[in-house]
């Protein structure tokens, strides 16, 4: 015979009791009332046989005192599974009366229960069976089939609604022993089979309405996720917006700044320009006072002069290609004009930027126009002076070389104005720049928010039509409840009567029967009483000898004496033996009428 692993008989033990415990509570409790108390029988024998299998295969723990084996281990796992369970785990530490880990265990599952989730609770446990190797060994119950078909049972647990009271019990101290007697069966389980019939079906009509009622929530959760990621997503489109308009708020400084810095360098040029004025007005006065002495060097002065026609002309032909330039730029700045004034109203700053270079410029062709006229002025006194220019010859030279400075002056002065004229445009192009592309991303978040305002629409009409799908289904529901109730009513009496019928059959077969046992009891007496007329058993005394060998009875021939006929014979002589169902051993029987024998004492045997 093969040998059955006793663990496996204690994990169908367990199952057993579970299934026994649970269905005894749901048919007490339809019957009672679905509300329960912590002092109801079946309630009690239910937690204890819970905790029988949570502590079946428990590894035990060393500590320092001595070893410890609780369930509160595995049960204070589901806090980092579930995170809907952070809640009774944090009330079962702070409940005051508590002291031990299973009185905590205890409470835990008194919980779950009146939070109708103790069966999500342990199928999130049995999932992970590799946390659950470190409290259980491999063949504990919680980690086989069998837990699985337990977590599978407690969902209809889900009926029932406790009332516990938690906070004034000694969970500590409890003695955990399942009463079988609640248990055994009885007369009533007739019944009990209809009612488990009724509760069935509306335990199924529960856990469908049920489900119906998980997958809505499960839709609206993920409408609320859809929700507040529109939600985020524009809260991230309204701080882009606010740093671009920070980004222009940083420009608008930028184009400040500069304007500064141009003031600055006209400062600058002006200053050189007086600077220049006050050495030629000094020189005009020299020449005056000098004009005497100028005669002699005429020819040089010629000569000089020439040399200064060429170089005035040089200098005209650049401001001619200064003008040309400076005409190409106005073209330039009316273009960049117009393509501002079609783009935003925070492009004024740099039109009005464009305005003030303009007038810059201006203000440098005027200058220079003073200039010109200065050499003019310079040509006609050295016109006058030509009579004289033999007399300042010396003079002449010093003249020559303060004017060959104040031309490299003028030089550094005219290509530092260009330097800054290249430089302004080269900002001004990167700025148009930056500005275009801020445009585009202005574009594209418009566009952005209006695609998640109509998605938003959508997603709110979706909601609108899953709710009154909801109500249409809710309705629908309660049809189906009370036709069920009217068919279950028609069921009920429909199995009355045929209850009432086989009960009147039973009685007719039973009084039936009766009667045949009766009437052959009375015949079988009637028999053995002809058999036993005008026969006498005979004394011990008397029988002495065997009827059939003649031999005298002694230990080893006891006397057997037959029922029917009466005669005595001795154990070697009755041999026949007859088995019986009532009897272990075989009985022997008389050779004549084949009636049992009776063993007596023989005369000389005490």
């Amino acid at each position: 015979l093969a040998v059955k692993d006793p663990t496996a008989v204690e994990r169908a033990n367990l199952l057993n009791m579970a299934k026994l415990s649970i269905k005894g509570l749901i048919e007490s409790a339809l019957s009672f009332g679905r509300t329960l108390d912590s002092d109801y029988p079946p309630l009690q024998q239910f937690f204890v046989v819970m905790e029988h299998c949570l502590k079946h295969g428990l590894k035990v723990r060393k500590s320092f005192l001595s070893y410890n084996k609780t369930i509160w281990g595995p049960l204070e796992l589901v806090e980092k599974l579930y995170p809907e369970a952070e809640e009774i785990a944090a009330s079962v530490r702070d409940l005051p009366g508590l002291k031990t880990p299973l009185g905590r265990a205890r409470a835990w599952l008194r919980l779950a229960l009146m939070q109708k989730k103790m069966a999500d609770y342990l199928r999130c446990l049995i999932i992970q069976r590799d946390l659950l190797s470190e409290f259980y060994e491999y063949h504990a119950l919680m980690m086989e089939e069998e837990g699985a078909v337990i977590v599978g049972l407690l969902v209809g647990l889900n009926v029932i609604d406790a009332n516990l009271c938690v906070k004034g019990e000694d969970l500590d101290s409890q003695v955990g022993v399942i009463d079988f007697s609640m248990y055994l069966k009885s007369d009533d389980d007739t019944g009990g089979k209809e009612r488990n019939v009724q509760i069935a079906a509306i335990l199924d009509q529960k856990n469908y309405v049920e489900e119906l009622n998980r997958q809505l929530n499960s839709t609206v959760s993920s409408l609320h996720a859809r929700v507040d990621s529109l939600e985020k997503s524009n809260t991230k489109l309204i701080e882009e917006l606010a740093i671009a308009k920070n980004n222009i708020i940083k420009l608008q400084e930028e184009n400040h700044q500069l304007r500064s810095e141009n003031t600055l360098i006209l400062m600058k040029t002006q200053h050189h320009l007086e600077a220049t004025k006050v050495d030629v007005e000094a020189e005009l006065q020299t020449y005056k006072h000098s004009r005497q002495g100028l005669d002699e060097m005429y020819n040089e002065a010629r000569r000089q002069l020439r040399e200064e026609s060429q170089l005035r002309q040089d200098m005209e032909n650049e401001l001619v290609v200064q003008v040309s330039m400076k005409h190409e730029i106005e073209l330039a700045m009316k273009l960049l004009e117009k393509d501002i004034h079609e783009k935003q109203d925070t492009l004024i700053g740099l039109r009005q930027q464009l305005d003030e270079v303009k007038a810059i410029n201006m203000e440098m062709y005027q200058k220079l126009q003073v200039s010109e006229d200065a050499t003019k002025e310079k040509n006609e006194i050295i016109g006058r002076l030509e009579d004289k220019t033999n007399q300042i010859n010396a003079t002449m030279k010093q003249l020559e070389q303060r004017l060959q400075q104040a031309e490299k002056a003028q030089m550094e002065a005219e290509a530092e104005d260009e330097k800054l004229k290249q430089e302004y445009v080269n900002k001004s192009e990167s700025l148009q720049n930056e500005l275009s592309q801020k445009e585009k991303q202005l574009l594209q978040l418009e566009t952005d928010l209006k695609i998640e305002k109509e998605w938003r629409q959508t997603l709110e009409d979706d909601l609108q039509k899953e709710k009154e799908t909801v109500s249409h289904l809710r309705i629908e529901t309660q049809e189906i409840i009370n036709l069920k109730k009217e068919f279950l009513k028609l069921q009920e009496k429909n199995k009355q009567l045929k209850r009432i019928c086989q009960d009147q059959e039973a009685a007719l077969q039973e009084l039936a029967s009766k009667l045949s046992e009766s009437k052959l009891k009375i015949e079988d007496i009637k028999e053995a009483n002809k058999a036993l007329q005008g026969q006498v058993w005979l004394k011990d005394k008397e029988a002495t000898h065997c009827k059939l060998c003649e031999k005298e009875f002694s230990l080893s021939k006891r006397k057997h004496h037959c029922r029917n006929c009466g005669e005595i014979f001795c154990n070697a002589c009755s041999d026949n033996e007859l088995p019986l169902p009532s009897s272990p051993k075989p009985v022997r029987v008389c050779d004549s009428c084949h009636a049992i024998l009776i063993q007596r004492c023989s005369s000389n045997v005490p």
